[in-house]
């Protein structure tokens, strides 16, 4: 955790206290204004833990607000209240009679159970899928809350609920809370959710497990949002169930994408400007006289308005008014990058293999695959090549974990890993590259390659040493705090390679590296490659369609046609086969082929 991420909870500490202070000296209105503005930052701030790192805009988070409220309220109300207006609750509510910390405690907790329940299959879905899944939650628990009528007194207003949520309790736990979701956010588990949310492929092979980071977030934002319930019903001491549901919704979903639902600092700029437009325009609805004019009522002009700025941040901004970096990130742009070591680790023990055995993969009856045999051992480069459809990228994700082996066997030395996913493949020393570049856009250089590092998270010792050596073997110290999207395609590719070293491979698996290089960049990267295999001594699998850098470089080359192996052995040997030859641009162009090969 940076030095600037408390620099950063500082400054958002201060202005929360500084404005219960303000609200305070003026007294009433501006009171409840504000306790209702930390009520809401606190449900934008729980949303923003899982919409804004995971990318899924979530519909359903009021419906552990609702939860919490209901619960919080049963157990604070007291016992002769309960006894005429909820009657039939069962013995240990009835005659429960709870402070506000201890109801707040429970109402979480339980707010976070069911979020963990429901979750395991949210968790499972992507993109739109996973907000549809969202909004039936809350259209189920809405359902619930109106039929537990014994709990809840159903779609009437639920009242007697004690009046304890002040302005200075508001402001401390929306100090707690902006305090939890900074620190996730520049978390170990922030940065990987994250990356799952540019690019969830590139994710697993960096040993990233983007089903359950999403179920964490999705448990830790369920709480804070719950947080926002408690206090919430002991604010207003009577509500009813529409108070959770499509309205309350659309306003904090609009502060959150406003904002930024990428960062903290959005988050709170969000419920600020919103909080603003509504009072006004909360007024406006009233009917207002100006300058002796009577305006008429506007009724649903406060939706209006909020409607017409989401548009319009939409249109100038689509990421929000802060897009992806935090105030003091804004500030303090660079970073310090740690020293790289003189030579880059080494990886493992030679005598290391990686070896498929017949393995197959067919779709839908085609077969891309047909019982290819190859190995790769410790120290070795092995170039894969062949026409294009082959089966070279999709032999390289099967051997990766990214697609499940329709038949044969992977083993890595002695061990069978056939069917492993790709995170865990990565962590047994697997590393990639993919045919198209697959960076974690959002993300700086450094952030890319440290998402690789501490796949071992909360073992990950020496992780700033590894990105900082990865970074230099490829040549990007300089460009550490660049973001990734923004560099050239070349250094994209280093950038790509660079976050596969971090995960210090015992075998890396290179697809075109080269593909969009000049013929500099092509050597340069070439001497790279070499180097890294002498002084990390892993074996490189490398698809590439340049033949002069596959023969130059490689001990061993492969030739796939049609999805079998055709040919297999030393560069000049393989040359000079008329079945590769014939293969890779037919019998026409055998001679253009061997002018390729010579050269």
């Amino acid at each position: 955790m940076q030095a600037r991420t408390w620099i950063g909870i500082a400054g958002y500490v201060a202005l929360l206290l500084g404005g219960a202070v303000v609200a305070t000296l003026i007294g009433g209105s501006a009171e409840r204004v504000l306790i209702v503005f930390f009520v809401s930052l606190i449900a934008v701030l729980g949303m923003g833990i899982y919409s804004g790192n995971s990318g899924i805009l979530s519909f359903g988070h009021l419906a552990f607000m609702g939860i919490a409220a209901y619960l919080s309220g049963i157990l604070t109300m007291p016992v002769q209240m309960k006894q005429v207006s909820l009657a039939n609750l069962p013995a240990f509510l009835g005659e429960a009679n709870m402070g506000l910390l201890g109801a707040t405690v429970i109402a979480v907790i339980f707010a976070m159970v069911v979020a963990l329940v429901v979750g395991i299959v949210i968790s499972r879905l992507e993109g739109s899928a996973a907000t549809i899944a969202t909004l039936g939650l809350l259209v189920i628990v809405h359902g619930v809350i109106i039929g537990a009528r014994d709990f809840t007194r159903g779609s009437q207003s639920f009242f007697g609920v004690p009046r304890l949520t002040d302005l200075w309790v508001a402001a401390g736990c929306a100090v707690l809370a902006i305090v939890i979701a900074r620190l996730y956010r520049d978390s170990v588990l922030g940065l990987k959710l994250r990356a799952g949310r540019d690019d969830g492929l590139a994710a697993g092979a960096m040993g990233v497990n983007v089903r359950r980071q999403r179920l964490i977030a999705w448990v830790i934002s369920a709480g804070i949002v719950a947080l926002s319930g408690v206090l919430l019903g002991h604010f207003l001491g009577a509500f009813s169930v529409k108070k959770f549901y499509f309205v309350d919704t659309f306003a904090l979903l609009a502060m959150l994408i406003v904002g930024g639902m990428a960062t903290v600092t959005g988050a709170l700029a969000g419920a600020i400007l919103i909080t603003i437009v509504t009072e006004v325009l909360r007024r406006l609805e009233s009917g207002l006289v100006i300058f002796g004019y009577e305006l008429p009522d506007m009724f649903g002009s406060t939706n209006i308005g909020i409607g017409l700025i989401i548009l319009f941040v939409m249109w100038k901004r689509a990421g929000g008014i802060f897009d992806r970096l935090e105030w003091d990130e804004l500030i303090f742009r660079r970073t310090r990058t740690a020293a790289a070591p003189e030579e880059m680790p080494h990886a493992a023990e030679e005598g290391h293999t990686l070896r498929a055995e017949k393995v197959t993969k067919a779709f839908d009856g085609l077969i891309a695959v047909n019982e290819v045999s190859v190995a790769v051992g410790q120290s070795e480069i092995v170039g894969l090549i062949g026409p294009n459809g082959s089966g070279k990228t999709t032999l390289l994700n099967v051997l990766s974990g990214v697609l499940p082996v329709t038949s044969g066997r992977v083993f890595l030395d002695d061990d069978d890993v056939t069917g492993a996913s790709s995170a865990r493949l990565a962590g047994l020393g697997i590393g990639r590259t993919f045919q198209n570049i697959r960076l974690f856009t959002s993300l700086s250089v450094k952030q890319n390659v440290a998402v690789a590092a501490l796949r071992q998270w909360p073992a990950a010792s020496g992780a700033d040493e590894k990105v900082a050596a990865a970074l230099a073997a490829m040549g990007l110290t300089d460009k550490a705090d660049t973001q990734a999207s923004t560099l050239s395609y070349g250094d994209q590719r280093r950038v790509e390679i660079a976050r596969a070293l971090a995960l210090e491979p015992r075998f890396l698996f290179l697809d075109e590296p080269a593909a969009g290089m000049n013929r500099e960049e092509t050597d340069a990267l070439m001497a790279d490659l070499k180097g890294l295999c002498q002084t990390r001594g892993m074996g490189i699998l490398i698809v590439d369609h340049d033949l002069p850098l596959i023969m130059r470089l490689c001990e061993r080359v492969v030739v796939m046609n049609e999805g079998r192996v055709i040919a297999e052995g030393e560069p000049a040997a393989v040359q000079k086969d008329p079945g590769v030859v014939e293969a890779y641009l037919g019998a026409k162009g055998s001679q253009q082929v061997a002018d390729a090969l010579s050269s």
